[in-house]
């Protein structure tokens, strides 16, 4: 599946070509072909040829300003002045930076040089999926399956840009050699907002694949991609379009007047699941086919994670919407089921009793959905002004804002911030003073994609005060309430917030009775108003990165009110940040015993939290999947579950919640960020620095991000740029001083430059005790234990060890340290460490100690008993030093097949390798050794190839000449 010649930037309507191809084409077209070598606009230098067609040619081209391969797509001069060529040119760039997410293609700028206009875009190496398809490429079902849910998440972000594509085919849509999926060329797509000649009365798109609507000449919206891309799924299935025709005219005429033949009676091997999802699809009238491309993913992602339960799940769909749906006397075949009743009716005998017990739930099912509301409300995301207050009392300065925004959030559709999170936006004020007035509320909202602003006033009203609201949405201005309510005195404005919330929830579509939102807020507006305004003014010093000030005011508010349970959650994250981590846990379980005066969402908050601090991830991601199932829209829960899995080491779920979260709120650059960083853990090197760029786009001084751009040049082996963005980070803040130190040092310890390492890591540690940030120069301790080691030095890596210990005891250190004392030749401490972890509660100080006890026994020469430590480590979590270890033992035990295997793991997961502890602390410098182990491992089992690794090991740290192992490398390697 893969063509390193091929890219992403094509032409609308044309396949790719290789090299020797293209030339060829040059010649017959007679365009003046860019030649290798040549350079554009004194900028992009032309690397290659990709494809040349009727609108222009591509190339692959190295954008020397930013030191970037990009695509360069270059428009034929006789049509550079046609208004509608160039308009569709104009539009790919305005939809691309419209529309931004990790499967669809980027788009970089439009320009113009030496009389020529071009496109430049991201370079994608790989295939489009027409070309797999005319090569009949091999693919598996899953394969196939997760192209289209790629797909289908590429079209998502687009339609919740109110952008349709309207040209979805093969050619259209690339296969990265990495199976990430890029949907291209949105050159004719509109917006679902405009009008005029391009959105009714024309046929756009290639005849092949348009939907009945577009063949009409109708109106369309994103059921007409959904269309398409059930003509792109069949075609992948099936290997034919399901229409067929020798004209145009024949084959819109077929696709407005017949049914598709199920893909199932054209191979039965094709799951009947899929064949009836395509269908689906497929539907002539929009209303029957699914009306959201992510239903259509959510179906395809129930079928991969269980066909045979997805199987069962469509035959209770089937039971209910056939119990559900009458009319006149006989039973209505709903569009998902439709296909059911097409099937032969042997295939269902033998499960004929399952589908009648499903049959009987149906019945109870349908009874329950007619006591629910109709569905799921889509996700509102709110921003709230500041309440101004003119009653002259300070107290109320700030104070009603977080309440506010507790009482939205009661509903689960509702995401709402408060200037307490601007920060954490990318938009914080330019200064904090600054009123976040309605106005200035608004252009927030538009720039960051917020829907609603709320704003108000509170005032005197005689002897009491009156607070008015007012509800508008960002886009438009157009108001959706006012509403208002009186307060007797100075203690009832609490409760006076969470009632005039109950309007603004109904006006926003809450369909919870006014009742039941006020009964959730009763013990919440019960608090002191003073010990309120602590907490706001804590959560402002939250915001402003100000925790130990937060800290303190968290603390006057539990003062004030000894049973305000969200103050004492507050001083835990404050301690968290802080680095503190004795000290949040104790605060977060201060929080718990507090826990029944939160509202059911905030509860659900803090035991999350709660979970993560005392390190019980299991439980976190349970606590978090259960906010998630009664608050689908709470974008925090969603990026804090992502976090949970993170830490479990189960990637794919990690990125699949962090990526809901970015697709609630695509212009959050934190979500971005997270992203990112869950991409470099997958080893998807590229299409994180994708993501990091468009969230360093959004906030361009965030730590995090130069720190991930830095990863993301790592895992592509450009060691210059990584130690460059190492040295941006460096000039970000005093945060990025502490962390670019590591980074740096770890660069020369990943190329053997050990003794610079030692000395970068040496006065890193020396500031930071300095500064009295001991978590930081414990890392730098133990970092320098492991160089040291490297260097044969055990006496100094010993000192080092001690050092980290002297000043952190956590779980991190002690397992670091543990492995030092072993490798310098004290197992007494060592064993002494492990007891410690193997005494707590969470899987991962356990599954430590079981690899330092795996560790132990190697040195005694006990390979048999290792592995089974290893094992055993691995089944409490399944980490790159369980793998790494493992591997170890399996080729001091002979086994090399299984020690090859273990050691491709690990190299498979070198994106894991980068940030080893997952917390921001980089840790290539463990890696190359893996190519050490392997060259031993293929010469014991004698692979012809062998010395290749041993060729791969010198290649990182040869030139350095500083690795006592290099001379056995070498003679390893026949050198």
């Amino acid at each position: 599946m893969s063509d390193p010649l091929a890219t992403s930037a094509m032409l609308p309507g044309e396949g790719r070509v290789g090299t020797a191809a293209t030339h060829q084409l040059a010649g017959a077209s007679g365009f003046a072909e860019l030649t290798a070598g040549a350079i554009l606009g004194g900028r992009y230098e032309i690397i290659q040829t990709l494809g040349q067609g009727g609108m222009g040619a591509v190339y692959k081209a190295r954008d020397r300003e930013v030191d970037r391969v990009v695509a360069l797509k270059v428009i034929r001069p006789e049509l550079a002045n046609q208004p509608q060529i160039l308009m569709r040119f104009k539009q790919e760039l305005i939809l691309s930076r419209q529309v931004t997410h990790k499967n669809v293609i980027r788009i970089f700028d439009l320009g113009e040089a030496d009389n020529i206009r071009f496109i430049t875009m991201e370079f994608v190496a790989g295939r489009d999926l027409h070309s797999l398809l005319r090569d009949s490429t091999p693919l598996t079902l899953e394969e196939k399956v997760k192209i289209v849910i790629q797909v289908c998440r590429a079209l998502d972000a687009a339609h919740a840009e109110g952008v349709v594509h309207r040209d979805l085919k093969p050619q259209n849509i690339m296969v990265e050699n990495t199976g990430r999926v890029v949907v291209m060329d949105f050159g004719i797509a509109h917006s679902m907002e405009e009008s005029g000649a391009t959105s009714t009365g024309m046929l756009l798109g290639t005849p092949a694949y348009v939907s009945p609507e577009q063949a009409k000449g109708e109106k369309i919206d994103p059921r007409s991609d959904i269309y398409t891309l059930g003509i792109v799924f069949y075609e992948l299935l099936t290997g034919k379009i399901p229409f067929e025709s020798e004209t145009v005219v024949g084959l819109l005429i077929k696709r407005l007047q017949e049914r598709p033949v199920p893909p199932i009676e054209k191979n039965k091997d094709i799951p009947q699941a899929l064949s009836d999802i395509v269908i689906k699809c497929l539907a002539v009238e929009k209303e029957q086919r699914y009306q959201t491309t992510n239903d259509l993913e959510r179906d395809l992602e129930g079928w991969l994670a269980s066909p045979a339960t997805f199987r069962t799940a469509m035959a209770a769909r089937a039971a209910e919407q056939r119990l559900g749906k009458a009319e006149e006397g006989r039973t209505i075949v709903t569009p998902g089921m439709m296909m059911m009743a097409r099937s032969h009716a042997w295939k269902w005998i033998t499960i004929s009793v399952a589908v009648a017990a499903l049959i009987i739930a149906g019945v109870f099912a349908a009874l329950r959905m007619l006591s629910r509301p109709s569905g799921p409300h889509a996700p509102v995301t709110v921003i709230i002004a500041d309440i101004s207050n003119h009653t002259g009392d300070p107290i109320f300065d700030g104070t009603l804002e977080p309440m506010l925004k507790i009482a939205l959030e009661g509903a689960g559709f509702i995401s709402a911030y408060d200037r307490t999170q601007l920060r954490n936006l990318g938009a914080k004020l330019e200064h904090p003073s600054d009123k976040l007035d309605e106005q200035a509320a608004t252009k927030i909202a538009l720039s960051q994609g917020l829907g609603v602003v709320v704003s108000g006033s509170l005032e005197r009203d005689g002897a009491g005060y009156r607070l008015s609201l007012r509800a508008t949405q960002a886009v438009t201005g157009n108001p959706l309430t006012n509403p208002h309510e009186n307060a007797s005195n100075k203690d009832q404005v609490l409760f006076a917030v969470t009632k005039i919330a109950t309007d603004v929830r109904t006006a926003l579509g809450d369909a919870t009775s006014e009742s039941d939102q006020r009964f959730a807020m009763e013990t919440l507006s019960a608090s002191s108003l003073a010990a309120v305004h602590e907490y706001a003014v804590a959560m402002q010093g939250l915001s402003d990165g100000k925790d130990a000030d937060a800290r303190r005011s968290f603390s006057k508010a539990v003062d004030l009110d000894p049973n305000f349970g969200l103050a004492y959650a507050g001083m835990a994250v404050a301690s968290r940040n802080l680095a503190e981590n004795e000290e949040a846990e104790k605060y977060v379980r201060q929080a718990m015993s507090h826990i029944d005066r939160m509202t059911e969402r905030e509860r659900y908050r803090t035991r999350g939290m709660f979970y993560f601090v005392t390190g019980d991830r299991e439980k976190c991601v349970d606590e978090y999947s259960g906010l998630i199932a009664q608050y689908p829209s709470d974008v925090a829960a969603h990026t804090n579950l992502g976090v949970c899995y993170q830490h479990l080491r189960n990637v794919r779920k990690a990125i699949e919640e962090t990526r809901r979260a970015s697709e609630i709120l695509p212009k959050r650059a934190l979500y971005h960020f997270n992203l990112a960083r869950d991409e470099i853990y997958a080893g998807d090197f590229q299409a994180a620095e994708v993501e990091v760029r468009t969230a360093l786009a959004l906030n361009g001084s965030a730590e995090k991000g130069f720190l991930t751009l830095a990863y993301a040049h790592l895992g592509q082996n450009r060691l210059t740029q990584a130690a460059d963005t190492y040295g941006e980070l460096d000039k970000v803040s005093a945060l990025g001083g502490v962390l670019a130190p590591l980074g740096l040092a770890d660069i020369a310890l990943y190329e053997g430059r050990f003794s610079e390492a030692a000395q970068i890591l040496e006065k890193g540690a020396a500031a930071d005790l300095a500064a009295k940030r001991l978590n930081d120069a414990a890392d730098k301790f133990t970092a320098l234990g492991y160089t040291q080691l490297q260097r044969q030095q055990k006496g100094l890596a010993l000192a080092a060890a001690g050092s980290a210990l002297a000043v952190s005891k956590s779980v991190k250190i002690r397992f670091l340290a543990a492995r030092i004392y072993l490798e310098a030749d004290l197992p007494a401490k060592a064993k002494e460490l492990a007891a410690g972890l193997a005494a707590e509660r969470q899987s991962e100080p356990r599954a430590y100690a079981k690899l330092i006890e795996g560790e132990m026994v190697l040195k005694m020469g006990d390979a048999r008993q290792a592995i089974q430590a290893f094992k055993d480590a691995n089944t409490l979590l399944d980490t790159w030093f369980g793998r790494f270890d493992l591997g170890r033992a399996y080729l001091e035990d002979n086994q090399y097949a299984q020690a090859d295997s273990e050691f491709d793991r690990c190299i498979k997961r070198r994106g894991e390798a980068i940030e080893l502890f997952m917390d921001d602390v980089p840790t290539f410098g463990y890696f190359p050794p893996v190519y050490y182990y392997l060259g031993r491992v293929r010469e014991g089992s004698k692979t012809a190839g062998f010395a290749d690794s041993y060729r791969t090991y010198l290649s990182l740290r040869g030139k350095a000449a500083e690795d006592p192992l290099l001379a056995e490398v070498r003679r390893r390697a026949g050198q």
